[in-house]
């Protein structure tokens, strides 16, 4: 098991380092724009994965802690703080959002807990819509000067980091309760599991790393409008994304989120407003005919070779 976490780090920081080898290559901005979107979508379904994924709390109220860490970073940027210390707060803004609002939601289970926190989603957006109708811009110092390279920068270190917590996770005892936690509840406190504790630290996880996206989605677009982060598809998204990889894993959401980036300008393209109906059906085929996402076909298919060798070894 340690052998087997030691590699899963040491993979991660070797594509790490070549993909931050990559602007020294890649000149093309839409290359860079890609692998940046790719990853602020590994971010935002990695910390629903953590509470969706692997504790089988079904949140879609994500797009509240990702919003109000993209208003926090912007204002604190904008303020004169550095864009990392900036990244550091507005994540923390976020966990103090949900320690307010997002915590007490746990007193509810199954499909309530997520119409409880899909409600917290729609009140937050009406409510910025109706105190924040502006525009948001990033400082214009930056604008004279923008790159897009220090964003790249942000953005895989974000994805980075994000993916080892996970890692991390599936290597201890606090993803085992999590885990536990999501087969069933019941059982899981029989056995001395702390439900709420471990909920608790399992939101705490997953709203700090959602508050580093919304912040890197605030130092990524220029402008845009106050509610904007706010918008129902950054609670959404993540679910769809962590389906098609593979929820509870720590590839499948990766996985997911290329797919993800990749169809969707391709859909866009092709195919303009009608892409949110084609996801929509993607969706529903993926959950009826690939409830374990991509990952899980690839594991099948390991798995019946394995199967295969060991029957013909065992009667040859």
């Amino acid at each position: 098991m340690k052998n087997k976490f030691i590699k899963e780090i040491l993979t991660l920081f070797i594509i790490s380092i070549i993909f931050a080898l990559l602007p020294l290559i890649i000149k093309k901005g839409y290359i860079l724009n890609l692998i940046i979107l790719i990853c602020l979508y590994i971010v935002l379904s990695q910390s629903w994965n953590i509470l969706g994924g692997f504790t089988g709390q079904i949140s879609l109220g994500h797009s509240t802690f990702f919003g109000i860490a993209a208003l926090v970073f912007r204002y604190l940027w904008s303020s004169g703080f550095p864009p990392y210390l900036a990244l550091l707060a507005s994540s923390a803004s976020s966990l103090i959002l949900a320690s307010i609002i997002g915590f007490p939601s746990f007193k509810l289970r199954g499909h309530y807990f997520a119409i409880g926190t899909l409600a917290l989603s729609m009140i937050a957006i009406i409510t910025v819509q109706n105190l924040l109708p502006g525009v948001s811009f990033s400082p214009q110092e930056f604008l004279s000067k923008y790159s897009l390279v220090p964003i790249y920068y942000m953005a895989l270190v974000v994805a980075t980091i994000s993916v080892l917590v996970v890692i991390a996770l599936t290597h201890s005892k606090l993803g085992l309760a999590l885990v536990c936690i999501r087969e069933d509840e019941d059982s899981a406190e029989a056995i001395g599991i702390n439900i709420f504790k471990y909920k608790v630290i399992s939101m705490t996880l997953s709203t700090l790393i959602a508050g580093l996206g919304g912040a890197l989605f605030s130092y990524y677009v220029a402008s845009y409008y106050y509610y904007v982060p706010f918008e129902l598809g950054w609670s959404f998204d993540p679910v769809l994304i962590s389906f098609i990889g593979g929820a509870g894993t720590v590839v499948g959401p990766i996985i997911g989120s290329i797919c993800f980036v990749i169809l969707k300008e391709l859909f866009a393209i092709s195919l303009g407003q009608m892409n949110v109906l084609i996801f929509g059906i993607v969706f529903i085929f993926i959950v009826l005919f690939l409830p374990k996402g991509i990952i899980g076909i690839a594991k099948l298919k390991i798995l019946k070779k394995r199967t295969s060798i060991m029957v013909k070894e065992t009667f040859q």
